[in-house]
């Protein structure tokens, strides 16, 4: 069965345990992302090249005419109470965020839905994206939840306003000041490829990524992180400060060159935060060719640098990233290996030959100091609708 099936098998047990036996009339799915290179680049104006993966959010459930909103979710790891119950927004009263967080996501979507007005309904979420693992199971769910919502009452379809109404929501209701990436991947993702996504003018180039005799494999620490602490504003306000001292709308905008004439205007932890963002930029664009003509060697070292930068430049890596990424590099078959999502635990991405992958993985097992969860992966679709 596929991931999406168990969660959907799981997310309709929990739905008919908690409303009276019923079975839910609609059901939908969104994925998870990893991002293979350009990281903390989205919210600079930079390039990403992400894959969707086939760990999803499913949402299921039926609407009401009551105009309340009843809601479960099945996380592991989400914080209680794990039902909600509000009134669907009306008259002109929005919905304000509050506790458990993991509504707030919720909440966001529907408050910001393009379409309306919004009716009551019962729902329950189930997923399999980690959570705080660095594989936007935010995004995950706030695509599924809009998803839901299309079947409840249509929009027009765009599916770039989706991504941008799911960003709205975890600015305004979860507090994270997130790049596009992780919906934009979340709404478009497309099976069997990487996406370059140019995240100014949210142009998507896709790149096959179908070679059997490699191996996408994501390495969970199993540190969480929490976006919503001072570290994740404290680089943004960091790299706006950068980009408006060196002259620039933003980072994309900037050359190492311009960097270098202006250090002398900038903190060294301004500095720095710039000189990631420049480069990983670079990597990026660069990484996006070595795929495109099947150079696996040449796309790993950009990961490297890639991970290095992140972790002495833009300070978002820890001991655990760290050591997982040494391990894996030292394995024959490994072609590059690197911190992935917005950092300070969660998952590494490892490119690697098919038949090294089982070695890399026994690697990463026996020396790992932690306990890591493994997943290899493919680039599957973005957000649909199930049949039930």
């Amino acid at each position: 069965m596929s991931s999406s099936g168990c969660v959907l098998v799981d997310a309709r047990r929990v739905f008919a345990e908690s409303f009276g036996g019923a079975e839910p009339q609609l059901g939908v799915f969104a994925p998870g992302r990893v991002n293979l290179i350009g990281e903390h680049t989205d919210y600079n104006g930079g390039f990403v090249l992400p894959m969707a993966l086939p760990l999803v959010t499913v949402l299921v459930g039926t609407p009401t005419s009551d105009g309340k909103i009843s809601i479960v979710t099945t996380a592991e790891g989400a914080d209680a109470p794990h039902r909600v119950e509000f009134e669907a927004p009306q008259d002109g009263r929005p919905l304000t965020p509050g506790n458990p967080s993991w509504a707030n996501y919720v909440k966001g979507v529907i408050q910001h839905y393009r379409a309306g007005p919004v009716p009551g309904f019962n729902a329950v979420i189930a997923s399999d994206v980690p959570l705080g693992g660095g594989l936007s199971s935010s995004a995950s769910l706030e695509v599924a939840t809009y998803t839901f919502l299309q079947q409840l009452c249509p929009d027009d379809g765009d599916p770039v306003q989706k991504a941008l109404s799911c960003q709205r929501a975890e600015h305004t209701f979860a507090g994270v000041p997130c790049g596009i990436m992780d919906q934009f991947i979340s709404v478009l993702g497309r099976e069997g490829h990487a996406l370059l996504i140019d995240c100014r003018s949210l142009e998507v180039t896709p790149l096959p990524l179908t070679d059997p005799g490699l191996v996408v494999l994501i390495t969970n620490s199993n540190v969480r992180h929490e976006l919503t602490g001072s570290e994740y504003p404290a680089r943004r306000r960091q790299c706006e400060e950068a980009a408006k001292a060196l002259g620039k709308e933003s980072l994309r905008d900037a050359s190492l060159g311009d960097l270098e004439a202006l250090k002398a205007c900038l903190t060294e932890e301004c500095y720095r935060r710039a000189r990631h963002v420049i480069t990983e930029i670079a990597r990026t664009t660069s990484a996006a060719r070595a795929l495109k003509a099947g150079d696996y060697r040449a796309f790993g070292k950009l990961m490297v640098q890639s991970h290095n930068s992140l972790r002495d430049d833009y300070e978002v890596s820890c001991p655990e990233l760290d050591e997982l990424v040494s391990l894996a590099l030292e394995v024959s078959g490994v072609y590059g290996s690197r911190m992935t999502g917005g950092g300070f635990g969660g998952c590494t991405v490892t490119l690697v030959e098919a038949s090294a992958a089982d070695r890399t993985k026994q690697q990463l097992q026996e020396k790992f100091s932690g306990s890591a969860t493994f997943y290899i992966t493919k680039p599957s679709e973005g957000a649909g609708v199930l049949l039930l």
